[in-house]
């Protein structure tokens, strides 16, 4: 098992609205293509007050290649986006890191 680590930086005033793409569409649409939702994450103390984190895993690198060309071309996902961002776009930036757990991890 592999996971990813993002981190994606809300433009201002779009929090709430990133919030809602993830938990009304895109979080459902992940786990249609083979993507498991680990976790979401904001920062209470330290951090920035724009950041969602998250973390997402796959079985491996091919597998999360294969998954994320599916989510990035299924037309269910192309319209939450467009709709979401009929206001301008919701990220300025995001980072990712593709991590593997160590061997006394209890995330496997």
């Amino acid at each position: 098992m592999i996971y990813e680590l993002r981190t994606y930086y809300a433009n201002p005033g779009k929090m709430g609205a990133l919030q809602r793409r993830f938990r009304d569409h895109t979080c459902r649409l992940f786990e249609k293509h083979g993507i498991t939702n680990v976790g979401y994450w904001t920062n209470s103390i330290g951090g920035r007050s724009d950041e969602l984190i998250y973390m997402l895993g796959f079985q491996d690198l091919a597998q999360r290649d294969a998954a994320w060309s599916a989510f990035a071309a299924d037309p269910d996902w192309r319209a939450a986006a467009t709709e979401s961002e009929k206001d301008g776009p919701l990220v300025h930036h995001i980072e990712n890191r593709v991590l593997r757990p160590t061997d006394f991890s209890p995330l496997k």
